[in-house]
């Protein structure tokens, strides 16, 4: 059980402390508070307050003190152990025990030597309720040796060369600390050159001239006995070795110079530590020192990393210009391997320190004492870990448990004692031993067997005063056992304070965080358990806070003139405060010319000294305030020009005639500023229901600082003021205190009352809910009322809250509903609502409409007339007419479900619609259904009507195919809508000439069924245009139009496709019908056949075959086409000018000219091949074969040699 709780904070709620408390008393060290007066019969079992440490060395020039201190009710007896044996000190004179108390004290100054009271000690002491023991005080006295007597040998060396200069001090008690100095005491500078090992040592990475000294000195001191000792002085002579004096250096002795290695520059070897891999350990908690020092010339720089991790941020430092690296509280997480690298100009070495971290015994939860009253049960528990992992031992009343008395109440289990069902014979002490091999832990707690009634241990009727929004600490110190439950009272009458803004803490203290006027008066503390009960009271008052309302301001004054410094200070009317000035935090100068009135300093002939700070401290018993201004003195100046600006803010505003709708506002105004303040603007703030939210409260005259402000009920209010002049409005004062006003009725009802049904029987009733300022009170709800508007049934009412929404069930199906909503809270009722109507939920129509028929007004076009369904069958509100329509035209060839309908919805009571858009010659099906809220009621029956025929839509495509010199062929497709029975088609074309001018046109009839047709005995090489269209017996549909070129002859090339490259086929056609193309064709047609018979001549005297020959043999296939795949032409080539047509040499098979290819010409190209459309429509190939110079080669050919060919092969 517990007696005495540390003060930790926890928010508690109902029920909770019970529990909070019990499982407390099973883990908390606890002490019985030891007050003489209070708790003259507590006994307690002993507790070792105080001792010496473990590892105790002595100074062996004086007494030897080693402590003992232990405090127990009632106060224990000590006794000691010297090496694990009984200490009788009556026996040594030089030993005595200090009264009262365990602590010996060994005489050793008037006679006897310290080493003679080398050893082991342990106090133990005890009372009637057990015994403590402490730890094993190992006591040693120091010691300081001296150096052994030794001849050290000059040295001497080459510049360069490392250099390590001994220490080795005597081993002393506790070590010494090594430096070095010369014969002046002064130390000997260090560098990343020069440097003092972990060992003492003095290492040179190289040596310089200036290294040179008789007077290298290592110097040992003995902080325990304040003693220095030194090594006898090492001499050191570094000489300079080069090419001149090389002669020297040959006459130099082995044995006169220090070292073998060479002078010059080298790579880093490392002096410490050696090889490439050491190890090292440490003991958790201890700082690891790791060390590398290396030699080299130039100097080497020393790095650090940790190979399997990076180093501690916080806890890492290097010593010694890099050379040490140092971890402090080190941990078993440090383990690892750490590397060194010394690296310099010529190279880089690695030294690897494999660390590992052991620890002696350190808690985990160490054993704390336990008090219970008797039947109750408890543990002591003592964890505790280390590296190796520590052996746990238990003693009772400092005897190892296994041979002390049994206790049936007790049972060991590892590290945790349990007992049960304790009573008065079970109390003891006990010691929890963890230990390992690098030390041990011992650990005192003890089980304390008590039966007592509460007590309070805090002054009756104690008065706290605290400042208003300040923490309030009420005390209650209490002990009993079994643990006493705390609660805390306000007042005579009411529960316990357990909730916000109430905190109880563990140690009964009860804190109001923020201490309010209304936390005012009398609190009672009341400790509970099974024995009895206590209570005190205690009261507690709230003081107005203090503070200065008028502040000392900034002041620049002249030399010789009088500044006044104002500070007014308001105060809370029990207090009496004093206001102290203050210049620069120190006393006002003690001269007349200072004086201080009620609310003012006053500074008269101010001087230059007198500028400084200013402060006003204004004290009472439970707060201060402060406040400053600064004070400049300058030189006589003339009077500067009025700084204008808007107003100071006001301050001090005070509400005075504090009513239930009312309240007097009061305030002090600011500075001017060299403009009169023409108004005073209040705000409020509801801190209640729209905290941070300021609203706009009324505005007053400048020339009045006061306002009387009308109120709401329930509202938690504050107010600021902001003044205005010619230049703008203030930055708004500070708020005022709070105000809250008393609740009264609701003044209005919920707006936007509404009532419509979700569902066929219910009727949802809705409102826009007041806000929180509206409520005029707590406890807002909303009373709903209803009826049925033509019935005679009373309202039916119910009240609800937090709500905007009510659903009334079980309602007729769209019936007319009288409705009204009132407000009410703690307080009453809101004036009489107002009344509103609504329905309830609609249903689905239930009749359909009739007397559906159909006019059909054309092919697209119907008009459609029903009768009206009865109001009463549509069953809510009338939205209109749907018409759902579909065609069967395709019925046969898919499901029916998957007919697409239209629908068309007409608003309102209408009773008859046109059908739109309609496709002719169609089989349509009709319905018309009613529409409401809620849906669509049932279709009519189906009505069929048919549209009749239209005119067809235009043929599909129309391609212009096998054009020849007279003839061409149409093919086309039927129209994609014929909207009735086709007729016929009708085609209609007419030629184009040279002027663009169409020439007569052909009218031609070509029967339904037919899809192509062949124009016959047309003209060579000319334009056609071709108007296509069908018809049914409505009527000529659209037409489709197309172009066609017949051909030069049956072997030419198919002309463009219609529609593409126009404008050159026009300008073929124009050329070709010239007399004077035509007999420059024939001219040029001459001329190839001469050449070509003069080609034959030449080849059959070369030995090659004519090209009569090749034609015959390659026959008509070889006059190639248009090749389909790439569109090119085939034709022969020089086999060393195989250049391909250029892209504008032809039109491409698509018919159309790209806009690139219209630029090429003949120049372009020089040799080779190349062709284009001339003016005439002909396309022109050009053949260039080998230069004269060049042999014509055996697969060399040509076109067949018709006119025609040669045409195309030569120029």
């Amino acid at each position: 059980m517990q007696l005495k709780i540390m003060p930790k904070k926890k928010r508690l709620s109902a029920g909770r402390v019970p529990l909070i408390l019990f499982l407390c008393q099973m883990i908390s060290a606890l002490d019985v508070p030891l007050d003489s007066k209070l708790l003259d019969d507590l006994v307690q079992p002993p507790t070792i307050t105080q001792q010496s440490p473990k590892d105790y060395i002595i100074d062996p020039r004086e007494n030897i003190v080693i402590q003992c201190e232990a405090k127990g009710k009632p106060p224990p007896s000590f006794s000691w152990t010297r090496n694990g044996t009984h200490f009788d000190i009556d026996k040594d004179p030089l030993v005595t025990m200090k009264a009262g108390s365990g602590t010996l004290i060994i005489n050793i100054m008037s006679e006897g030597k310290a080493e003679t009271y080398e050893g082991v000690y342990q106090c133990t002491a005890r009372n009637e309720r057990g015994a403590a023991i402490s730890n094993n005080i190992v006591v040693r006295p120091s010691r300081s040796p001296l150096w052994t007597k030794e001849k050290l040998e000059p040295l001497t060396l080459r510049s360069g060369q490392s250099l390590v200069l001994p220490c080795r001090p005597p081993i002393g008690l506790p070590p010494a600390i090594i430096f070095w100095m010369d014969n002046s005491f002064q130390r000997l500078p260090q560098s990343e050159r020069v440097s003092q090992g972990l060992n003492g040592d003095l290492y040179f990475s190289n040596v310089l001239p200036e290294d040179s000294r008789e007077d290298y000195i290592c110097y040992a001191r003995f902080n325990h006995t304040q003693t220095i000792q030194q090594k006898q002085p090492i001499s050191v002579k570094v000489i300079l070795v080069d090419e001149l004096n090389d002669t020297i250096a040959a006459n130099l002795s082995d044995t006169e110079v220090y070292g073998a290695k060479s002078s010059r520059e080298r790579p880093p070897t490392f002096l410490t530590p050696e090889g490439n891999a050491s190890n090292k350990e440490e003991l958790r908690g201890n700082v690891l020192s790791l060390e590398c020092i290396a030699e080299g010339l130039p100097t080497p720089v020393i790095y650090w990393i940790k190979e399997d991790g990076t180093l501690p941020i916080n806890r890492t430092f290097y010593r010694n210009f890099q050379k040490t690296l140092q971890i402090i509280q080190v941990s078993e997480a440090d383990s690892g391997k750490y590397q060194c690298i010394a690296k310099n100009a010529l190279g880089v070495i690695h030294h690897t320190i494999s660390v590992t971290v052991k620890a002696a015994p350190y808690w985990i939860m160490a054993p704390q004492n336990l008090v219970l009253s008797p039947g109750e049960n408890g543990s002591l528990i003592c964890r505790a870990n280390g590296n190796p992992k520590p052996r746990i031992s238990w003693l009772s009343n400092g005897v190892p448990i296994e041979i002390a008395p049994d206790d049936p109440s007790r049972k060991i289990n590892g590290d945790t004692i349990i007992f049960s069902s304790v009573q008065e014979r079970s109390s003891a002490v006990y010691q929890c031993n963890a230990s390992n091999e690098y030390g041990y832990l011992l650990g005192n707690a003890f089980v304390n067997v008590l039966a007592e009634p509460p007590r309070i241990l805090t002054s009756a009727n104690t008065l706290y005063q605290v400042i208003a929004n300040r923490p309030a600490l009420l005390d209650c110190a209490f002990f009993g056992s079994p643990m006493p439950i705390i609660e805390w009272f306000k007042g005579t009458k009411g529960s316990a304070l357990r909730e916000d803004p109430y905190v109880l803490h563990e140690n009964g203290t009860l804190e109001i965080p923020v201490a309010q006027k209304d936390s005012t008066g009398t609190y009672t503390c009341v400790a509970r358990n099974k024995l009895g009960m206590a209570k005190n009271e205690v009261h507690l008052e709230i003081k107005d806070p203090t503070r200065i309302v008028k502040q000392p301001e900034y002041a620049v004054v002249q030399r010789g003139s009088t500044v006044s410094f104002e500070c007014k200070v308001k105060h809370d009317h029990t207090l009496i405060p004093t206001v102290t000035w203050l210049k620069d935090n120190g006393e006002l100068p003690s001269d007349g010319r200072f004086t201080i009135d009620k609310d003012h300093l006053v500074v008269a002939d101010v001087s230059d000294n007198d500028g400084g700070t200013y402060t006003c401290v204004a004290n009472t018993t439970l707060d201060n305030v402060s406040a400053s201004a600064v004070l400049s003195v300058v030189a006589p100046t003339p009077t500067p020009a009025p700084i204008y600006d808007v107003p100071n803010p006001p301050f001090d505003l005070e509400l005075t005639d504090q009513l239930d709708k009312s309240v007097q506002l009061s305030w002090t105004p600011g500075d001017d500023n060299n403009s009169p303040i023409t108004k005073f603007v209040i705000e409020y703030e509801d801190a209640m229901h729209e905290a941070g939210l300021w609203h706009h409260q009324t505005e007053v005259p400048g020339t009045q600082t006061t306002a009387q402000l009308k109120l709401s009920p329930y509202v938690n209010y504050s107010f600021r003021v902001m003044a205005e002049n010619s230049l703008g409005r203030s930055l708004p004062s500070e708020a005022s205190e709070q105000y809250l006003t008393k609740a009264a009725e609701p003044d209005k009802n919920p707006m936007t009352v509404e009532g419509l049904g979700s569902e066929p029987d219910n009727l949802v009733i809705t409102w826009q809910p007041l806000n929180g300022f509206e409520s005029n009170g707590p406890g807002l709800q909303y009373k709903v009322s209803w009826r049925q508007k033509d019935g005679d049934d009373e309202w039916t009412s119910v009240v609800v809250a937090n709500v905007s929404k009510y659903i009334v069930s079980g309602t007729p199906t769209f019936v007319p509903y009288l409705i009204k909503v009132q407000a009410l809270n703690d307080v009453g009722f809101a004036p009489e609502p107002a009344v509103v109507m609504g329905h309830s939920g609609e249903d689905l129509p239930m009749v359909a409409p009739g007397n559906v028929h159909v006019t059909v007004v054309n092919s697209t076009l119907a008009e459609v007339h029903w009768d009206p369904v009865p109001l009463k069958s549509v069953r809510g509100h009338l939205q209109g007419y749907r018409i759902y329509y579909w065609t069967d035209q395709n019925s046969s060839k898919r499901n029916r479900r998957h007919i697409e309908k239209k629908i068309l919805t007409f608003q309102g009571s209408k009773t008859h619609g046109m059908l739109p858009g309609l496709e002719p010659f169609s089989h349509y099906t009709l319905n018309v259904r009613v529409v409401n809220g809620k849906g669509e009621g049932p279709a009519s029956p189906d009505r069929v009507f048919h549209t009749p025929e239209g005119v067809p839509s235009a043929p599909s495509s129309l391609k212009i195919v096998n054009p020849t010199l007279d003839s061409l062929t149409l093919e086309w497709d039927p129209p994609s809508h014929p909207n009735g029975i086709l007729t016929e088609y009708t085609l209609k074309y007419q030629p184009i000439n040279s002027t663009h001018e169409l020439g007569p046109l052909v009218d031609l009839k070509i029967p339904a069924n037919k899809t192509r047709w062949t124009l016959k005995n047309l003209n060579f090489s000319t334009r056609y245009k071709f108007y296509f269209y069908a018809q049914t017996s409505a009527g000529s549909g659209s037409q489709i139009t197309e172009e066609a070129v017949t051909t030069v002859d049956e072997a030419g090339i198919l002309p463009p496709d219609v529609g593409a490259g126009k404008a050159m086929a026009s300008r073929q056609v124009d050329i070709a019908t010239q007399g004077w193309f035509i007999g420059l064709m024939c001219a040029v047609a001459l001329l190839i056949l001469i050449l070509l018979i003069v080609c034959f001549i030449r080849r059959n005297k070369g030995g090659k075959y004519p090209v009569k020959e090749k034609e015959d043999a390659h026959a008509d296939p070889e006059i190639q086409p248009m090749k389909e795949d790439d569109g090119t032409f085939g034709e022969y080539s020089d086999a060393e000018d195989h250049k391909p047509l250029k892209k504008g040499s032809r039109t491409p098979s698509d018919r159309t000219v790209k806009k690139e290819d219209s630029d090429d010409s003949l120049v372009d190209y020089g040799e080779g091949v190349n062709g284009q459309f001339n003016e005439d429509g002909s396309f022109i190939g050009q053949y260039s074969g080998k230069k004269e110079k060049e042999p014509a080669e055996g697969n060399e050919s040509s076109e067949a040699p018709s006119p025609v060919n040669a045409m195309n092969s030569f120029v």
